[in-house]
């Protein structure tokens, strides 16, 4: 059972769970959203350990390297994500090979193609939620 959400700070990016399997790329990011002013990041390098993550603390933003060293779908964490309803984390997915990922799948969060800028992850997890249909209609 994941952790209760907790809200990011309005101005930062909150508590961000890095998924990333390539050691060097992972720094980079890790510094980049620091300085952009996340609270934490808690970066791991497998589903086994992104899930062991999800569960000790609830993120409130997602960066998802799609095809990690243990399995070619990460995006099975997104699904697990998506699952706790509305108030779910932010997902950005991180790809070299876009067209691998299903539809439905790409539509939970941004898709960066790498290499890609730091700044346009950043920029991504800055732009307010979109929120879905339901949460509309219920006011979340």
């Amino acid at each position: 059972m994941l952790k209760p959400k907790r809200k990011a700070t309005p101005t930062g990016l909150g508590h961000v769970l890095l998924v990333e399997d390539d050691a060097i790329l992972s720094l980079s990011i890790e510094a980049a959203l620091l300085d952009a002013g996340a609270k934490s990041v808690d970066a791991v390098s497998s589903t086994s350990e992104a899930l062991k993550a999800l569960r000790a603390k609830q993120p409130d933003a997602v960066v998802i390297d799609v095809h990690l060293a243990d399995s070619d779908d990460g995006w099975e964490i997104a699904e697990l994500i998506n699952a706790e309803g509305p108030n779910s984390a932010r997902i950005v997915f991180s790809t070299g090979s876009p067209q691998d990922i299903p539809t439905k799948i790409a539509q939970m969060g941004a898709v960066l193609v790498k290499p890609y800028d730091l700044q346009d992850l950043v920029t991504c997890l800055k732009e307010p939620k979109h929120k879905g249909i339901f949460s509309r209609l219920r006011g979340n």
